[in-house]
């Protein structure tokens, strides 16, 4: 059969090797975590617990302001001992609740609804709302948001995204393979939320072992298809990955609920299980931690809050001197200048380069080479629009198409002259925003 995939792109090593053999591993419950109020797209949650007051794991400790928001909840149990700016997974620093644990590890009451498929669906909708839940993939969506279409955008098609295209992260990968029946639950709970009368589920072709085991466990779900995929990055981006499976097109702008197409990450769709079945928040995820000079890559289950130092110290350290810390993936993670931040709930991977895979090349002309264009997955021309945010002609950037870019990094990935075309594009994006703000 001929894998599906999409127009453009690269494929970059994926590097896989050190972590998608291990099977996931708990964490000791830290001893002190730190839950930020903007782990979201959207506006930051609102505080409702104070310093010294005593938290149970799963609390509710920070609510959602409005639709696009998210309730926020403690990962342990123990005493709230500061409010205030912390580092977060994204190398800067927001407003955060620090918990000091008692190391009980006293949860809230969950429940069992042995009959969570037949549950109204405002009811479902309600327990994912309280959860907390948001795309774990890492864009941070909030999920009851993208399960909430307008009635003029009907949706017919529920696409599970397990593609998981960024080099080294395995999460996703080991989530598929053990928790098979929970996350294809998950994504039945979703058609059933949206109406939604098919069903796919997207594998990236260097997991034949996903996909051979979510084939075996919906063989007999004639709504439900296991799509492989050819490799490809940026595979697991929506729009790259609706057009691989469907052939659908999301208009520039748009959403894919234009095309009657919604898409959760599969860690959401597990997330989303236990949320409708056990009421329970979310307050843990699966992290890979790896790289070459991590002593003992693993997929580890870790709580939401965790200092990024100590996963690092469960995996044994470090054999050699490390030359970047990224948070994600390499293509579209974030750098960190040091291990004092905390993962959240978008945090699918630790990644450690040595002092050689993090180098840097000194930075030439353009060439017009055209490489650029070639594997843009949005058919945009990024030399051009990086062109003219280095000549301060926002106006000209916008027109090019500075707005539809995904910051996936394969322009700059390919670009012979080592320009760094996503960080010129990313200042682009800030720059109009301000510009249009200031117009206000």
């Amino acid at each position: 059969m001929r894998l599906k995939t999409f127009p453009g792109g690269v494929h970059p090593p994926d590097e896989k090797k050190y972590s998608a053999s291990v099977p996931i591993v708990d964490i000791p419950i830290p001893q002190k975590v730190t839950i930020h109020l903007s782990q979201h797209i959207g506006s930051p949650s609102k505080l409702i617990v104070s310093v010294g007051d005593e938290v149970l794991t799963g609390q509710k400790i920070a609510e959602s302001t409005g639709f696009v928001s998210l309730n926020q909840h403690s990962s342990i149990s123990g005493k709230v001992t500061a409010i205030g700016n912390f580092a977060n997974a994204t190398g800067s620093n927001s407003m955060a609740i620090q918990i000091t644990g008692d190391g009980l590890d006293k949860w809230i009451e969950l429940t069992d609804e042995p009959n969570f498929i037949d549950l109204p669906l405002e009811e479902m909708k309600k327990r994912i709302g309280e959860a907390g839940i948001c795309g774990m993939g890492g864009a941070g969506f909030p999920t009851l948001v993208k399960l909430s279409p307008p009635d003029d955008k009907p949706i017919d098609t529920v696409i599970l995204n397990g593609v998981e295209c960024e080099p080294y992260l395995t999460s996703d990968h080991r989530l598929m393979l053990e928790k098979t029946a929970e996350i294809v639950l998950g994504m039945k709970l979703i058609m059933k939320i949206l109406g939604a009368q098919k069903g796919m589920i997207g594998i990236e072709a260097n997991k034949p072992d996903a996909i051979a085991k979510m084939q075996e466990i919906t063989k007999n779900e004639p709504a439900i298809e296991v799509v492989p995929l050819q490799l490809r990055y940026p595979q697991g981006a929506e729009k790259q990955l609706i057009y691989a499976a469907t052939k659908r097109k999301v208009p520039a702008g748009g959403l894919p609920m234009a095309v009657g197409v919604v898409v959760q990450n599969v860690a959401t769709a597990f997330a989303i299980y236990e949320a409708i079945r056990y009421q329970k928040p979310l307050v843990q995820r699966v992290i890979t931690v790896t790289g070459s000079p991590v002593v003992s890559p693993k997929n580890i289950m870790a709580r939401i809050g965790t200092p990024l130092s100590e996963l690092i110290e469960f995996c044994g350290g470090t054999s050699e001197e490390v030359g970047k810390v990224i948070c994600g993936g390499p293509m579209m993670g974030f750098a960190l200048p040091s291990l004092e931040a905390t993962i959240g709930k978008g945090s699918g991977g630790l990644v450690l380069l040595n002092k050689k895979a993090a180098s840097l090349n000194e930075e030439g002309n353009c060439l017009r080479c055209a490489r650029c264009v070639d594997v843009c997955p949005m058919n945009l021309v990024p030399c051009m629009i990086v062109s003219a945010i280095k000549y301060n002609n926002l106006d000209l950037a916008v027109k090019s198409g500075l707005n539809d870019c995904i910051k996936c990094g394969a322009c700059a990935y390919v670009c012979p002259a080592q320009i760094r075309l996503v960080q010129y594009i990313d200042t682009g994006k800030i720059r109009y925003a301000e510009t249009k703000q200031a117009k206000k």
